[in-house]
């Protein structure tokens, strides 16, 4: 009987308990297990390899920068002859917890999103054929794909399948909400335990759930009012043609989102409690005031975890066959 009664007063004032814990609708983010460390190291050089891109300018990192919260920060990237993407650069931390890739899921894995902006006009401007030829007319390479694959011949499923491995270790454990929810009573603050609690009772958590904290469902934006977007992406029914999944977008996570401004797919709102009141509005009908905005940005801050960190790779030098750049055109 006291145990019941002590368990029942510590969840009665917020505090984590591992029954509690075990209920809660965000789970904490587990730390990577490396598997392969040749195709992991092998990736990370690609991931950092602007010669992956026509230009000689552009790599994975351009878009999705490692000091910078796996994001850009910009509305929209800037890619191959300066052009302007469509959308904003979602953050590749913790994306191998999500459901697909992409804002509209056009690609399954990650694995098959990072073959896209190679091949991509918009983007590195190169194709998947030519991308090939570079790396293999590069001898450290060479050596190095055989040691992650066994093989000499370099292919394009090689260099997503390496890029991916990479990617999958980008995870981000040990924020101080994880440390809350495994039992440290005294990782958040009042402050931020009422932030998450709003968070919870006002409906967030029925998209913003699991240990990503979202990207494990489709949802339309603008839900109970129309969302008027700056771009024209339309989102998942640009994938399957349905009508009915026109505006809905690959729910964002929320890991480290006091990094990866600016927000949405349009990049549209410039801060956190610019996002968390257009939320409010479009999707849950909720006008906050401006003490409850505050509380709920103090809690996902605590949401921030342990970033990459890692010796930067050493590229192999090009050799005197491996195709040169093709600067930007000239505006």
């Amino acid at each position: 009987m006291k145990i019941r009664t002590l368990v029942a007063s510590v969840m009665i004032i917020g505090l984590p308990t591992a029954w509690a814990a075990a209920d809660e609708p965000i789970k904490p983010i587990p730390v990577a297990k490396v598997a392969n460390p040749a195709l992991v190291e092998l990736g990370k050089k690609l991931y950092f390899d602007p010669r992956l891109s026509k230009s000689g300018f552009i790599s994975c990192n351009s878009c999705h920068n490692l000091s910078m919260g796996g994001t850009d920060n910009i509305k929209t990237s800037i890619g191959h002859n300066w052009n302007e993407g469509p959308i904003n650069a979602p953050t590749v931390l913790n994306s191998s917890l999500n459901l697909a890739q992409f804002w509209d899921g056009r690609a399954k894995d990650l694995q098959a999103q990072a073959g896209g902006p190679i091949a991509n006009p918009g983007e590195m401007g190169f194709t998947h054929a030519l991308a090939v030829d570079v790396l293999q007319s590069i001898p450290g390479y060479v050596a190095e794909f055989k040691k992650a694959f066994g093989v000499e011949k370099v292919t394009i499923e090689e260099v997503t399948k390496a890029i991916a491995a990479f990617e999958e270790t980008l995870v981000t454990p040990n924020s101080r909400f994880d440390k809350w929810l495994k039992g440290d009573k005294k990782a958040i603050t009042a402050n931020e335990q009422a932030g998450y609690k709003l968070f919870k009772d006002s409906g967030c958590v029925a998209c913003h759930n699991g240990s990503a904290v979202g990207g494990n469902s489709f949802q339309k934006m603008g839900v109970v009012e129309p969302y008027k977007a700056s771009s024209a992406a339309e989102g998942r029914v640009a994938v399957t043609g349905k009508d009915a999944d026109r505006f809905n977008f690959k729910v964002p996570t929320l890991r480290n989102v006091e990094m990866t401004y600016p927000y949405f797919h349009d990049g549209a709102a410039n801060t956190l409690k610019e996002a968390v009141e257009t939320m409010g509005r479009v999707q849950l009908g909720k006008k906050f005031s401006d003490d409850e905005n505050a509380k709920i940005v103090a809690f996902l801050k605590t949401l921030t975890g342990d970033q990459p960190n890692f010796k930067l790779p050493i590229l192999p030098p090009s050799s005197d066959s491996t195709p040169r750049p093709q600067p930007f055109a000239k505006k």
